[in-house]
């Protein structure tokens, strides 16, 4: 069980940021970041105001903005401990996803929707 909380905070730009969270008087933790078991680079890890509490920013590397589902795990080294994980979906994945077949209907609904009013129009 870890002894930090993650939090995240944004995704943007392509980096993910969060606040890691000591749970007890815990001292500054080395964080790791892998993709498909490959080590990301370019991990800051900022004190925060207060004790116990880090910025915890890093790169999304562009080998994960990838078709499918794609997952970036974020560990405590010296523990081994999962402090939590990023989960990217993009293009085919989608079509199986209910927020993309939501879209699409909206979509649907607004053609056809335009296309009643204009044969209402028509009939008149």
């Amino acid at each position: 069980m870890s002894r930090y909380d993650l939090t995240k905070t944004v995704l943007r730009q392509g980096v993910w940021q969060g606040l890691l969270t000591a749970k007890e008087g815990a001292d500054t933790p080395q964080i790791s970041v892998s993709h498909e078991g490959k080590e990301v680079t370019d991990i800051t890890l900022k004190a925060e105001g207060s004790e116990g509490r880090w910025h915890l920013s890093f790169p999304v590397p562009a080998e994960a903005i990838a078709d499918g589902v794609q997952t970036l795990v974020i560990t405590e080294m010296a523990s081994g401990a999962l402090l939590g994980h990023v989960t990217l979906i993009a293009d085919e994945a989608l079509g199986d996803d209910i927020r993309a077949e939501m879209d699409l209907l909206r979509a649907e609904l607004d053609m056809l929707k335009r296309a009643f009013r204009r044969h209402c129009r028509e009939t008149e």
